[in-house]
């Protein structure tokens, strides 16, 4: 049973990373899916959130980042369009009965080990 983040990489200012996070063992449709990030030495911060098809952003990603899942292949994304420096950070996925900003990360059963975006010219 886990969770597995893919897609990361490097870009430049501008552009776009879409990320996966992959369940094995349980049935990623009856969870809602948190995405998460932790940028070199600051604390882990919520940055999306779909509970079936509801979903919710932080602030600082609103209207660039998109969340979705495709329960055909128990996977959930993050799609990052214009994407800046301070986006750069590792991005990790969890999943739980509920997420969003005013959820406790210690409350998610299940975690993602997290995969690199950077974002640098």
């Amino acid at each position: 049973v886990q969770l597995q983040a893919s897609g990361g990489g490097l870009v430049q200012p501008g552009g776009s990373l879409r990320l996966s996070c992959t369940a094995s063992g349980f049935t990623l449709e009856n969870y809602a899916v948190g995405w998460f990030r932790q940028a070199p030495g600051k604390e882990r911060e919520w940055v999306s959130c779909i509970i079936t098809t509801t979903t919710s952003y932080a602030d600082s990603v609103r209207g660039r980042f998109t969340v979705s899942r495709d329960n055909a292949k128990n996977t959930a994304y993050l799609q990052m369009n214009s994407l800046k420096p301070e986006d750069t950070a590792v991005y990790f996925c969890a999943a739980d009965l509920l997420c969003g900003s005013w959820y406790p990360e210690r409350s998610y059963d299940y975690w993602g080990q997290g995969t690199q975006v950077t974002v640098s010219s």
